[in-house]
């Protein structure tokens, strides 16, 4: 393989190739409040742990510090431009729910909604914070999930910065590269 010539590159601007996964939509709620959030970053930290970090501007995160529960949920292609909608206006001033035409669907084990129109949603219960001065990081535990039987791996958003976004496509399978123990059930 040829070895790609390389130049310098903005260190703020790294998102463009590091970006950790697709876009989610967070939900949470606390007595009759309710919001949602366009994050992307978050990560896995094990099979049924999630981690994100909400800034303490957001309103989504005083419901999510007092709750202690949340939905993840996953938009698709056809809702990329609500997500951006969602991301440029707080849940403070606005129930973006009513504003941006999303149901929000009860969920079983907790309070927050999901949203109906998402590929998939994550009930969780928070299981621990990170939250330091610049990092409010919430690691939450998955205790029931949601998907739509298809399609079986939805073209999902993922944010490259500069207000651009890669949509998942092509996809290649490497299955018979794998160690049969390596690959999960």
């Amino acid at each position: 393989m040829a070895m790609p010539r390389k130049h310098a590159f903005p260190v703020d601007r790294i998102r463009h190739f590091l970006e950790p996964g697709p876009v989610v939509l967070i939900a949470t709620a606390w007595k009759d409040e309710r919001a949602v959030m366009t994050c992307g970053w978050h990560m896995m930290l094990g099979y049924d742990l999630v981690g994100t970090y909400i800034w303490e501007a957001n309103h989504s995160h005083a419901l999510a510090r007092k709750s202690r529960q949340c939905t993840i949920n996953l938009p698709t292609e056809p809702l990329l431009d609500s997500v951006v909608r969602i991301g440029n206006c707080s849940s403070a001033q606005v129930d973006k729910f009513e504003r941006f035409g999303l149901t929000a669907v009860p969920a079983r084990e907790v309070h927050a909604p999901l949203v109906g129109e998402c590929h998939a949603g994550f009930e969780c219960q928070l299981h621990e914070t990170r939250i330091t001065a610049d990092y409010p990081l919430f690691v939450w535990r998955v205790l029931r999930a949601h998907a739509a039987a298809s399609p079986r791996y939805p073209r999902t958003l993922h944010y490259r910065g500069q207000g651009r976004f890669m949509v998942a496509g092509r996809e290649v399978s490497r299955r018979r590269l794998f160690r049969p123990d390596m690959l999960e059930q």
